[in-house]
């Protein structure tokens, strides 16, 4: 997911799709070791955009409190 859908998004849903790429990331390290996975370039993607929500994240909470002052 690209960052400008990522700014789209409040709080709440960027926290949730943080939990989600986390999961997602544990069962492709899981089928990596396992030797299921085909695309391992997947798992670089997934960390990639976990960065990015977390980025976000970060971003968003900083404007809120500033505008809180």
């Amino acid at each position: 997911m690209d960052a400008t859908k990522l700014r789209e998004l409040g709080l709440d849903e960027l926290q949730e799709k943080y939990r989600q790429y986390k999961e997602e990331l544990f069962n492709l390290r899981f089928q990596n070791a396992i030797g299921q996975l085909e695309n391992t370039n997947r798992i670089k993607d997934v960390r990639k955009t976990i960065a990015r929500v977390l980025t976000i994240t970060s971003e968003k909470t900083r404007a809120a409190e500033n505008g809180r002052r």
